[in-house]
């Protein structure tokens, strides 16, 4: 059993303390909209560079992750912590501890229910009875959180650039995935065959020719859709003898 917890920077309050058979990308993308929808969107998340968080020490393959394409959809600031220096998250990390600490000192959970009935004691017993000793007064987290106006998103200039290489094939379509899902997008079944370059900005992408530099296809993806057309119109249909 894993625990996923989503803590409040300045004032230590326990946002989300949730126990999962293994944590996922997609659980961690459920459990920060859930997050946010109880607590407001955030001005910016911290986490490690763990791929449920981040695909950028990936090599780039796939794209963005879940949790890397909503911050940017709703606005949100998105760092990740320098590879191999804890100390960047040393305030969830010190968190970890109390909590590993506290549940040390509890019956043994045999159950997922079992693990978040004790963790949600244990966000009750952190939140708001215990005195912070690194809070001003050593208010409660709650104390502390209630205390002052929460930071919105900011207005974002920045987006996520990538480029793939790719060939066109038999049914003159590319695959290109966004989010953690695939998406085929539509070239021209002309093109059978032609290696292309994939040049993606967000959702904006184009496809050139590799040998020639030739715009084959410029679109906004529509990341509600597997296969994106290419919007021309079809060919007449054939009689029927």
């Amino acid at each position: 059993m894993e625990i996923l917890n989503w803590l409040d920077e300045h004032a230590r309050y326990a946002l989300s303390v949730t126990a999962h058979r293994r944590v996922t990308s997609p659980i961690v993308l459920a459990e920060f909209r859930k997050a946010c929808a109880a607590h407001g969107i955030p001005a910016s998340t911290l986490t490690d560079n763990g791929v449920v968080f981040t695909t950028r020490l990936s090599g780039g393959r796939g794209g963005c992750n879940g949790l890397e394409n909503e911050p940017r959809r709703l606005g949100v600031t998105q760092i990740n912590s320098t590879p191999n220096h804890w100390t960047t998250c040393g305030k969830v990390e010190r968190f970890h501890q109390t909590l590993k600490k506290w549940l040390n000192g509890q019956p043994r959970a045999a159950t997922i229910a079992d693990l978040q009935a004790q963790l949600d004691a244990f966000v009750t017993e952190h939140n708001h009875g215990r005195p912070h000793r690194s809070l001003p007064h050593q208010a409660t987290p709650a104390t502390a959180y209630t205390a002052r106006p929460k930071a919105d998103p900011a207005t974002r200039t920045d987006t996520h650039n990538r480029v793939r290489t790719d060939r066109i094939d038999q049914a003159g379509v590319i695959t290109l995935r966004v989010a953690g899902r695939l998406h085929h997008i539509g070239v021209g079944r002309t093109y059978t065959g032609i290696p292309v370059l994939v040049l993606v900005q967000d959702l904006h992408i184009r496809i050139l020719n590799a040998a020639t530099g030739e715009l084959l296809r410029q679109l906004t993806l529509d990341p509600t859709r597997d296969y994106q057309p290419t919007g021309a119109p079809k060919g007449p249909k054939r009689k029927k003898l």
